[in-house]
């Protein structure tokens, strides 16, 4: 991100992004994570590729959305507040190398990756894909996509879903 605001002589950007050096911290702080998410939805590396505003992209939608009851609705909300700020879950989830507690699966597993992805990193999902024993396992890339293929190319999803999970 620092080198995407460089280009574009986002100087505030820049200094505000240098105040987290996340390579070396042991645990992902929650005030960074709550920074990060303007600016990787103003490059198109967040949620979604073309989505600049998680509030216009996922809570308006997620509001209006018809299969959810009223009270559904509420607790998706809820749920993502209290998982970040009432569980240890976060910091588990942060201070944990999956690549090195979890090597095998008696499951297929199949990796859906936008590559526009910078909420989880394209190429440590590609090694860690490639470490991964598994019975059966693939690995999409989808070109157009950053953290939610499944609704940024969903017509490429379902192919995969018919012509290879399915099947698998």
């Amino acid at each position: 991100m620092i080198e995407q605001y460089s280009k574009t002589n986002n100087k505030n950007m820049v200094k505000r992004l240098g105040k987290y050096n996340i390579i070396s911290l042991n645990e992902i702080q929650k005030k960074h994570v709550a920074f990060r998410d303007k600016p990787m939805h103003e490059l198109g590396i967040g949620t979604m590729h073309s989505m600049k505003s998680v509030v216009s992209g996922i809570f308006f939608p997620i509001m209006g959305n018809k299969g959810y009851t009223f009270s559904e609705r509420i607790n998706i909300w809820k749920a993502k507040s209290i998982y970040l700020n009432k569980t240890n879950l976060w910091k588990i989830m942060t201070q944990t190398d999956i690549s090195e507690k979890v090597r095998s699966v008696d499951v297929p597993a199949y990796f859906f990756h936008g590559i526009y992805d910078y909420t989880v990193n394209y190429s440590l999902a590609k090694e860690y894909y490639k470490i991964l024993e598994s019975p059966i396992k693939g690995f999409y890339t989808f070109k157009n996509s950053a953290h939610s293929p499944i609704f940024e190319e969903p017509e490429n999803v379902i192919k995969i879903l018919f012509e290879d999970v399915i099947t698998g």
